[in-house]
């Protein structure tokens, strides 16, 4: 028994001057196993018996790959690049560190992918810091109430579903209903409000990216924006990796005391995406195929949208994740996960976006559950009554249709609501400042608008904001810096909507 102590203590010693002499040599030891299964988007390996969960892993020809699931002498692998000629017997490789991405002030304008690589052909981005990918939310004694909104300059949404910075609102509709639109508006809004915002593409098409990011570079948006972009000709992985890696860029700003607005494009195909690497990898289904740890992959993701407190430097973190409706079914498995996950949602209706009333979100089953402590003073002078006459008017509307005689009283709350709703149209990528939207929904709430044709409302409506932007300065500024609305201005307000009215 001795000698073979004796051995072995000689073969450790052995190896330990092996390792000293390779350190003085500047080389270092790898871990290294090798693939048993390659599949679409998947892998399976052995001979990685200290690797951690989430760990980045270098495959042969310089792929990479990320460890998703561990079992008992196999690893499972994601892979975040095209399998190429990977195959059974390719030799993987320790990184030593978990998957991470690069984040810092370098990355305002450029479009990256979920690693950091650049997509724009633009500098390469090996000098900034890194930070992980995947961050445990901030505890609740970090987080300060949300109290400070985050204009859309969209009028439907600003005055009666307002956001607040560090807000969750979802926005969800069938597709092709104005879902990214409205996103993009948001982001568009914030060129003087100093609000960093990412636009983060899951699975998307390279042309619709493409689209968005034209968008954002002609009205001069791209500037303070980051494009993460998961594009959906993109291995799975790296569309699963996509929102997190957002995030953390998110996070590094968020900590700086400065506030971000986030933009997840859509977590419908996420969540497609993470189902496709569960089910591949062998894990069971559960309900509608989705794994059963869907809710909580979405949920560590939301979570992380946040305003925290002044001790922490008061940045906040606002989310506005995009789902995908099939007809109009708001009760199907991901709605009702993302909605319970929220802090409220605004619905694009298909009914209508075919009737032309863009945006099309339907009032009556759109929330903001956070953004009314949020909202600007001067709003409340405005928003609660014309939801109630807009809420009043979709009743009777749906009894209007047939044909019943209507009296004077109902004709009229009909005609104004009418007048409402051509006024909260808006067309995409034409944001409206805040105290504009204030003079024209108090000149419609007020009925100035009552005894002109729907067909002239557009023109009206440009005439009352420019006249309230050249005629009421003071006014105009006391809105922007939210003061509340004195029955003075209200008046100054109303008198310059009559005069602007009358001109016409």
């Amino acid at each position: 028994m001795k000698r073979e102590l004796d051995q072995l203590l000689d073969s450790t010693l052995d190896t330990l001057e092996q390792v000293r002499q390779k350190r003085q040599l500047g080389l270092s030891l790898a871990e290294v196993g090798h693939l048993n299964f390659v599949g679409q988007g998947v892998a399976r390996a052995q001979g990685l018996p200290d690797v951690r969960a989430e760990e980045l892993l270098r495959l042969a020809n310089g792929r990479l790959g990320m460890v998703f699931s561990l079992s008992p002498g196999e690893v499972g692998i994601v892979l975040l690049d095209p399998a190429g000629n990977l195959a059974a017997g390719s030799e993987v490789q320790r990184s030593g560190r978990v998957l991470d991405v690069a984040v810092g002030e370098a990355l305002l304008g450029r479009v990256i992918d979920p690693l950091g690589r650049p997509l724009d052909h633009g500098d390469p981005l090996d000098t900034l810091d890194t930070r992980p990918i995947e961050r445990p939310a901030p505890a609740i004694m970090e987080r300060a109430p949300v109290s400070k909104p985050l204009q859309t300059g969209i009028k439907v949404i600003d005055a009666l579903i307002p956001i607040g910075r560090g807000q969750r609102e979802l926005i969800l509709g069938d597709r092709q209903t104005g879902k990214t639109a409205i996103a993009v508006d948001s982001i568009i809004n914030q060129q003087d409000s100093e609000v960093i915002c990412i636009y983060c593409a899951i699975g998307q098409q390279s042309a619709s990216v493409a689209r968005v990011i034209a968008e954002l570079r002609e009205r001069q948006a791209l500037a303070y924006s980051i494009v993460v972009v998961g594009s959906g000709n993109d291995p799975a992985g790296l569309q699963y990796v996509a929102p997190y890696a957002a995030t953390t860029i998110g996070e590094y700003f968020m900590e700086q005391g400065r506030d971000v607005l986030i933009v997840y494009d859509d977590l419908t195909r996420h969540a497609r995406a993470y189902r496709e690497l569960s089910l591949l990898l062998r894990r069971p289904p559960g309900r509608e195929a989705y794994p059963g740890d869907i809710f909580y992959i979405h949920s560590r993701l939301l979570e992380r949208a946040t305003h925290l407190k002044e001790e922490l430097r008061g940045g906040s973190l606002t989310a506005l994740p995009i789902i995908e409706t099939e007809a109009e079914n708001l009760a199907a498995y991901i709605p009702t996960n993302l909605i319970s996950i929220t802090d409220g949602q605004i619905y694009l209706s298909p009914e209508l976006f075919s009737k032309g009333v863009l945006p099309a979100i339907d009032v009556g089953r759109s929330v903001s559950r956070v953004g009314g402590k949020a909202q600007l003073a001067a709003y409340h002078a405005v928003a609660g009554s014309l939801r109630l006459s807009y809420a009043q008017f979709e009743e009777l509307e749906v009894f209007a249709r047939f044909g019943t005689r209507l009296d004077e009283a109902t004709r009229k709350t009909l005609e104004r609501g009418r007048r409402v709703r051509e006024v909260l149209k808006q067309s995409p990528y034409a944001t409206v400042p805040v105290a504009e939207q204030i003079a024209v929904l108090l000149a419609v709430s007020n009925g100035l608008f009552d005894a002109y044709a729907l067909s002239e409302l557009a023109a009206l409506e440009h005439r009352v904001r420019q006249a309230t932007k050249l005629d009421l300065p003071h006014v105009y500024q006391r809105i922007e810096n939210n003061q509340p609305l004195s029955p003075e201005d209200r008046q100054a307000l109303l008198d310059v909507a009559k005069e602007a009215l009358a001109g016409s």
